[in-house]
């Protein structure tokens, strides 16, 4: 079974019908212990990060999070840059795996929940990356974890979101039984809620994957 397949077999397990987070951390615990890959951990960070961060140059200030911040890769591209930065993701053991594979990291690493963030985070980040998790969540808990995102980013501070995107009807869409669920361009304008407000939408396509576009959005709360 290649690493897509397994991990839609986790996605699809009904054992977890009443809790569609909880095959995050059994793909990570197999993956620990050899038994699975986890697709989406390319061994560098989001390409659509990097571009995003060298031309809009955002100041190493203030406190950065990564959501799902899964094997560390986009949080370690900013500690490295020299940002205040804290990553969590749900699975205990991709964050456990994470501070072995970092053991001198900068980021703080922690277990953290979107649908039940701490109250010390809401409205304590000034610059929120959220890369390819809300994706990965069925409706509900869709739109629920995107309030939790918005949730996170200080007043002043930026939101930037990548996700895949899709261009066909919604209903298409909404007929896959297992993640990820590309997000539709009303998802991402979604994000603007809260006092947060839209600055840029675009839609790339990547040249290594043309036939998926991915959405790159950037938002700021006054």
């Amino acid at each position: 079974m290649n690493p897509d397949e397994l991990t839609r077999s986790f996605a699809a397990d009904p054992r977890n019908a009443a809790d569609p987070t909880a095959w995050f951390d059994q793909l990570y615990t197999a993956a620990g212990a050899g038994a699975a890959e986890v697709p989406w951990d390319r061994g560098q960070p989001n390409v659509l990060l990097v571009e995003w961060v060298d031309r809009e140059q955002p100041p190493a200030t203030g406190r950065t999070v990564v959501v799902g911040a899964g094997y560390g890769r986009d949080s370690e591209y900013l500690a490295g840059l020299g940002f205040t930065t804290t990553a969590f993701d749900i699975s205990p053991a991709a964050v456990g795996q994470t501070k072995k594979r970092f053991p001198d990291s900068l980021v703080e690493y922690a277990v953290g929940d979107l649908l039940a963030l701490p109250a010390a985070w809401r409205g304590g980040f000034d610059l929120v990356v959220e890369s390819m998790t809300v994706q990965a969540l069925p409706e509900p808990p869709r739109d629920p974890a995107i309030s939790g995102v918005v949730s996170l980013v200080a007043p002043g501070g930026t939101l930037l979101v990548i996700a895949a995107g899709h261009d066909g009807p919604a209903a298409d869409r909404d007929a896959l039984d297992t993640p990820p669920w590309p997000l539709l361009r009303e998802e991402v304008e979604s994000f603007a809620r809260d006092g947060l407000e839209m600055v840029s939408l675009e839609r790339v396509v990547m040249p290594t994957d043309p036939g998926i576009p991915r959405w790159r959005a950037t938002l700021r709360r006054p």
